[in-house]
């Protein structure tokens, strides 16, 4: 399949879609986002094609982040060291430290210097509200878009959402607000927000600030219900509250279930067996993605994992990847939201070395894809050739390429997928 002539239908079919969301955000007349439990979050279209439709089709194939992702300038031009930027994409800064707040920082996934910055922006930058992912009330262990406008809005949707989220679906939210909006996602999320900007001039105007956080891929649904099973949660429909981290760092998963007895009991385990078992259900795109670290955001935020993690609460690395971010950045500090110091390059090389190990692996699992002749996606401004031939042993050479020729087999990536989405009344049963 060539991946230039690719359309929507067929990365969905070719399991490259992301789930972002923002297929049906350009089109929501045409496509709608529905849930399979295998894939993940995934468009579905609803209306066949019209003239309309087609220019629509055109503008979400060139936004969509599953297809190509495409860095517009030379990463070494933002004046970061060359292996740093080879490693890492555009940097101008790099920090360490949490929200000054100590509920946002306890509370936050590794510092919460998201919520701060997003707290920042609301009360003293004159932002609207913050366009994110949090959990369903009705429904806690599935998630959905929302725009928070308050402190105590943030703050209940604080904590990673191991789970599919599509917060691209909702950008309608940020293009029709009376003034500019904070956008907060995965990377993935963010590059589709970069590609609808260049198609919606509106949504481009409104948007004040675009954040990311470190991913090592999204889970599908079915790795949180088959967790709730495991943890002895087997009634859905007495699931209150699903959380993943936060409230110390890295926190704990934790879900809140009523039993058959009526009562609620809490379920428990620690961070590192939760996702040690969620991250088995990972959609096949993360595992072939070069921007684990929200390249294209303003502003990116990871945990610093080369510190003592038995803290209380935790601490974030903060990588300003444009002006726009370190002009908020530096004034929110100014503020006294964030508690933050300058840290080395080196930090990023010492807290996230499977992200690191991924990137650099990924050359040879295109080209074990391309040889096949299985789907795969199009990377531009990505130095991935030269990570690939530099950093990566020969061992290693060999296993990103026959490792990846088995995944083609055992993930059956020749044959195109359906979706199936789930029957919402019986999930939420």
């Amino acid at each position: 399949m060539d991946r230039d002539e690719m359309n929507i239908g067929e990365v969905v079919a070719g399991q490259l879609c992301t789930g972002c969301g923002v297929r049906s955000y350009l089109a929501p007349e045409r496509y709608e986002m529905v849930d399979d439990l295998n894939l993940g979050r995934r468009p579905m279209l609803i209306r066949s094609s019209d003239s309309h439709g087609d220019l629509e089709d055109d503008d979400a194939i060139r936004s969509c982040p599953g297809r190509q992702l495409k860095h517009s300038e030379d990463p070494r031009g933002y004046g970061a060291e060359n292996d740093l930027s080879l490693a890492w994409g555009p940097v101008i800064e790099i920090w360490e430290g949490h929200a000054s707040d100590p509920e946002i920082r306890l509370e936050g996934s590794s510092g919460g210097v998201l919520t701060a910055l997003s707290l920042y922006c609301i009360e003293r930058e004159g932002m609207h509200g913050v366009l994110h992912s949090t959990s369903k009330v009705e429904t806690p262990y599935l998630n959905e878009s929302v725009m928070s406008t308050d402190r105590s809005q943030l703050l209940a949707a604080t904590g990673s959402r191991y789970a599919p989220t599509s917060p691209c679906d909702s950008l309608d939210l940020i293009e029709k607000a009376p003034s500019p909006c904070v956008f907060v996602g995965k990377p993935c999320d963010v590059a589709g927000l970069r590609g609808a900007q260049e198609s919606r001039p509106a949504l481009n105007d409104k948007l004040g600030l675009a954040l990311s956080f470190f991913c090592a891929g999204t889970p599908s649904t079915r790795g949180t219900l088959e967790l709730l099973k495991r943890a002895g949660v087997s009634n859905l429909a007495g699931v209150e509250s699903v959380r993943y981290r936060g409230n110390g760092w890295p926190g704990r998963w934790i879900v809140r279930a009523r039993g058959d007895d009526g009562d609620i009991h809490q379920h428990s385990m620690t961070y590192d067996d939760s996702w040690d078992f969620l991250q088995r259900f990972r959609q096949w795109r993360c595992y072939i993605c070069p921007d684990h670290t929200g390249e294209f955001a303003d502003i990116s935020c990871g945990d610093a994992w080369h510190r003592d993690s038995s803290f209380d609460a935790g601490r974030s690395l903060v990588v300003v990847r444009t002006e726009v971010g370190r002009d908020i950045l530096h004034r929110a500090m100014a503020a006294g939201y964030l508690s933050l110091r300058v840290t080395e390059p080196r930090s990023l090389y010492q807290s996230q070395p499977n992200l690191l190990d991924s990137r650099c692996s990924l050359w040879g699992r295109l080209l074990a894809l391309r040889l096949s002749g299985a789907p795969a996606p199009s990377y531009s401004g990505f130095p991935l050739a030269k990570l690939w031939l530099r950093r990566v042993s020969v061992v290693q050479k060999i296993r990103s390429i026959v490792g990846t020729l088995k995944r083609i087999r055992t993930k059956h990536l020749k044959h195109p997928v359906n979706v199936a989405p789930v029957d919402r009344d019986l999930m939420e049963a």
